[in-house]
């Protein structure tokens, strides 16, 4: 308990007093009846000492605004899904899984879609329990299909769904079960057949290797991604994981620069030129000409690179607004770039609005990343 409410707080970066805080602030949004500051306070001491535990109506206040499952705010392991008891049971959840029509499941991308339309306009800590359910809806009638025909459709929605999911873990900044959602993509994407989704799965997590200070094994995963059945893999996830190999190998610093240019011309010349910014066989990727122009200025920024500026300034005034968290990122790269040009004022403008909106979204990873920049102003 002690452990998991805490590593949680601290992840947010928040005092005891900003918790509470927060906490009022969620209950009076949505007309909540809760403690006062003061008892609040101590309770807050007491869950993460260990001398009182989280009640269930407290732990549902607390699980969206730290962007945690109710197991790792508690501390606890997660525990494996019940066992069907008994062949009667089994049988019928297994016909249920059978029956399961197209209609069913594209409820769930409709859902996933729902999901990941929030996530990038209002952040990944509020959607905890929505995505955690959804995940185990999915699982639960993976784990009870019997024959591929039927698997192969709930498998390639839960590739897509798992990615999500593991990508909001990530900028929660809750590592672990970013990593676990990914390896459950990839296990997804093989049952799916599918080496656009497993090929995603692992470019994506290669930036928790980043994150996690193991960039070589980061541009390695990526690569390895790349030459997943490359022949089966779409012109837009192609350019997708060159992007992102570009960007990795920027952010792996010295050696690296040429590998990063390259993979980005390799990025530019494979994005198809359709005005499309979604493939319909893939869904989880987000591409298109205006898309690679911002993450081309990220790698040039990250490279200190000054042709980064005009890249970054046009993306920043072309950018879809429902992309806000991504805001964030454009203002972090923003300030690298005015910070390699020695401009501090124009950097301590973006940083600004790097951390108001990193904030707004509640993110993590984001946050982390101004403290960095924070630091060389």
């Amino acid at each position: 308990m002690a452990t998991g409410l805490r590593a949680a707080r601290a992840a947010r970066g928040w005092s005891q007093d900003r918790l509470v805080y927060e906490m009022q602030r969620f209950a009076e949004r949505r007309l909540l009846d809760i403690a006062s500051a003061a008892s609040l306070k101590t309770y807050v001491s007491e869950w993460e000492n260990g001398h009182r535990t989280v009640s269930d109506r407290y732990a549902a206040i607390l699980r969206p605004l730290l962007g945690v499952t109710d197991a790792e705010l508690r501390g606890e392991v997660e525990s494996p899904p019940p066992q069907a008891d008994g062949y009667g049971d089994l049988l019928s959840r297994i016909d249920l899984a059978g029956s399961l029509s197209e209609s069913m499941v594209q409820s769930f991308y409709d859902q996933t879609e729902l999901l990941r339309t929030m996530d990038r306009q209002m952040g990944a800590t509020g959607l905890i329990d929505q995505m955690n359910g959804h995940l185990a809806a999915m699982e639960d009638a993976l784990t009870f299909a019997v024959l591929p025909g039927t698997r192969r459709p709930i498998a390639t929605a839960l590739a897509g769904a798992s990615t999500l999911a593991a990508w909001q873990a990530l900028d929660a900044g809750a590592v672990e079960r970013a990593w676990r959602r990914y390896e459950l993509a990839r296990k997804a994407a093989q049952d799916a057949e599918s080496p656009l989704y497993l090929a995603h799965a692992m470019g994506e997590q290669a930036y928790v290797l980043a994150d996690a200070g193991r960039p070589q094994l980061a541009v390695q995963l990526v690569r390895s991604a790349q030459q997943t059945q490359p022949e089966r893999q779409s012109p837009r996830l192609r350019a997708w994981l060159a992007a992102a190999e570009a960007e990795l190998c920027a952010a792996a610093g010295a050696g690296m620069e040429s590998d990063a240019r390259a993979a980005m011309d390799r990025a530019t010349a494979l994005l198809p030129d359709d005005g499309e910014a979604r493939d319909p066989d893939m869904l989880s990727i987000f591409l298109n000409t205006g898309h690679l122009a911002r993450w081309r200025g990220n790698v040039l920024a990250k490279l200190g690179d000054g042709s980064a500026m005009e890249e970054l300034y046009t993306s920043l005034n072309s950018a879809d607004p429902s992309f806000v968290r991504a805001r964030s990122g454009l203002h972090c790269d923003l300030t690298q770039a005015h910070l390699a040009r020695g401009e501090l004022d124009d950097a301590r403008t973006h940083l600004q609005q790097a951390r108001l909106l990193a904030n707004r979204t509640g993110s993590v990873r984001y946050r982390r990343r101004v403290e960095l920049l924070t630091g060389r102003l």
